[in-house]
C-alpha cells in the first residue's frame, strides 16, 4: 500500500530529474546559438577575407571549427538521439529504478 507522501517523494524526484533534462536542453540551445554565431564568424574570416585579427577571432582556425562541430554533434547526438533510440518507456522504468535504488539506501534516523 502506498502513502499519499510516497507518490509525493516520487512526483518531487521526477520533477528534479525531469528540470535537469530541462537546464541541458536550454544549455544545448545556447550552445547552438553560439555555435552558429562562431560558424558565421570563420566563415566570414575565412572566405570572405575579413580581417578580424583581435583576441577571440584571430584563433578561430579550421583546426579549432573541427573540435567545436564534433564537440555540438556529440553534445547533440547524447541529448536527442539517446532518448529516440531507448524511447520514453526505456527511460521511465530507468528512472523508477533509480528512484528504488535511492530509497533503499535511505537510512531513517
Amino acid at each position: 500500500m502506498e502513502t499519499n507522501c510516497n507518490n509525493d517523494r516520487e512526483r518531487f524526484e521526477f520533477q528534479q530529474i525531469f528540470r535537469k533534462k530541462a537546464v541541458q536542453l536550454r544549455s544545448f540551445y545556447v550552445h547552438a546559438f553560439i555555435y552558429a554565431a562562431g560558424v558565421v564568424v570563420f566563415v566570414v574570416k575565412e572566405y570572405y577575407g575579413v580581417p578580424l585579427n583581435f583576441f577571440p577571432f584571430q584563433y578561430l582556425n579550421h583546426v579549432v571549427m573541427i573540435i567545436w562541430t564534433s564537440v555540438f554533434l556529440f553534445s547533440a547526438i547524447d541529448l536527442f538521439l539517446s532518448f529516440k533510440v531507448f524511447g520514453v518507456e526505456w527511460e521511465e522504468r530507468k528512472l523508477k529504478h533509480i528512484l528504488e535504488k535511492r530509497q533503499k539506501k535511505q537510512k531513517w534516523v
